[in-house]
């Protein structure tokens, strides 16, 4: 007779909100197993906070129930009661008020990639797709001014690949926002 193997308990979305390892990292909850999430680099670190900035100021003055916020707790309806994503940037027009345990009604998300967290990255980005709010994602890279960008077709669904965009604008449709790509990345110097 043959045993079936068995499946490591999945942590809840409710026990991850009390988990408390006491080794000074931050984690998130990836269908049920909490992941620890390495502390960003300077490039990483410049480009979450520029943006951050450019959107914030942005949403102030054109779109003023909107809000920017860095790494919040989003929940994917993938394994939902198991998942508890944080992407570096998120924008809502939801209310947002103390205690909330993640983000309501994400518009925008974003991610900075580098070469240590590109599987990561990536394994976050599918899941955001299944947030019903969800517009668009974008994916910063932090080795070259580039960026790959989703955005949700009109009839609701998502093109099986990014755009990649090398050159130009970052055009956000979600909030009415462009930002140039060069503007973004000028003051980083980047190894020839």
């Amino acid at each position: 007779m043959t045993s079936l193997a068995k499946r490591p308990p999945r942590m809840s979305v409710r026990d991850f909100l009390g988990f408390e390892p006491g080794d000074g990292l931050c984690y998130e909850l990836v269908d049920g197993q909490p992941r620890a999430m390495a502390p960003a680099s300077t490039v990483h670190g410049y480009l979450q906070s520029e943006l951050g900035r450019l959107i914030g100021n942005h949403l102030r003055a054109h779109r003023p129930g909107c809000h920017v916020i860095a790494n919040p707790g989003v929940v994917p309806q993938v394994l939902s009661a198991h998942n508890v994503r944080i992407p570096d940037l998120a924008v809502t027009c939801a209310p947002v008020a103390p205690g909330q345990p993640w983000l309501p009604d994400p518009i925008l998300l974003v991610e900075v990639q580098s070469p240590s967290n590109q599987a990561h990255t990536w394994s976050n980005v599918w899941p955001y797709t299944s947030i019903a709010s969800v517009q668009e994602i974008l994916v910063l890279d932090s080795t070259l001014a580039a960026a790959e960008v989703l955005r949700r077709t009109p009839e609701g669904g998502w093109p099986q690949e990014p755009a990649f965009v090398v050159d130009g604008e970052l055009a956000f449709g979600s909030i009415g926002l462009s930002v140039p790509l060069t503007a973004l990345y000028a003051p980083i110097v980047f190894a020839a």
